[in-house]
């Protein structure tokens, strides 16, 4: 009788133990679930942070996209040049660079020497100095940098180490004159470089030549 009494009492210890452990179990999965945002149990767990994380991350997306959007056009809107235009393209760089016909002839020769990107490059940075808005300042800042300096682009222009860690240092606080030595690199390298070939090449003698047959017409 007594043997029987207490195997029933061993029965209910455990069955009252069991009872203790499911409980508790239940409210650690309850704990993490509230907390999921700090410590996930599973991967299947939705946390909280993860999606405002995600939500940052496809704002600044969009907002970039809307910048990349909003720059460089293939081909700047300006009227036909002139015999005249073109003749003064010829005895100046700094004409042919400050004319928006004129860069475009110059965007087109470059693309044949499959060199655009520094007349991108410049462009951009020209495009950086006139915004006022600070947010905006440092997320063009960022494209540039993304685009033309990064080792990673295919875009990737050609500058020498000094002017890249002036860069470099630049970035920690952008502004609208982060890529003032780069910029004026890249121009030298485009005057002393490419433009002699430009003067020679057939995109710059077929235009000055259409033209000439044009005035001759009139």
């Amino acid at each position: 009788m007594g043997s029987e009494r207490m195997e029933m009492r061993k029965r209910q210890m455990s069955v009252h133990q069991e009872a203790v452990s499911g409980t508790q179990a239940q409210q650690g999965v309850g704990n993490r679930g509230s907390n999921a945002c700090c410590f996930c149990w599973c991967c299947c767990c939705s946390c909280s942070c993860l999606t405002v994380r995600n939500q940052d991350d496809e704002r600044t997306r969009r907002s970039s996209n809307e910048i990349r959007g909003h720059g460089i056009p293939k081909w700047e809107d300006s009227p036909s040049p002139t015999l005249e235009d073109v003749y003064s393209w010829g005895q100046s760089f700094d004409t042919l660079m400050t004319t928006p016909a004129g860069r475009n002839a110059f965007r087109e020769f470059l693309r044949t020497e499959f060199s655009e990107e520094n007349m991108l490059f410049w462009m951009a940075c020209e495009e950086l100095k006139k915004e006022a808005n600070k947010n905006v300042v440092e997320e063009k800042a960022r494209l540039i940098y993304e685009d033309y300096i990064s080792i990673l682009s295919p875009k990737e222009v050609s500058l020498d180490s000094r002017v890249r860690e002036v860069i470099n240092r630049n970035m920690l606080e952008p502004s609208q004159r982060t890529f003032d030595d780069a910029q004026l690199q890249i121009y030298t390298l485009m005057h002393r470089d490419s433009y002699p070939r430009f003067m020679n090449s057939a995109v710059y003698k077929n235009l000055h030549q259409s033209l000439s047959e044009s005035l001759a017409e009139s």
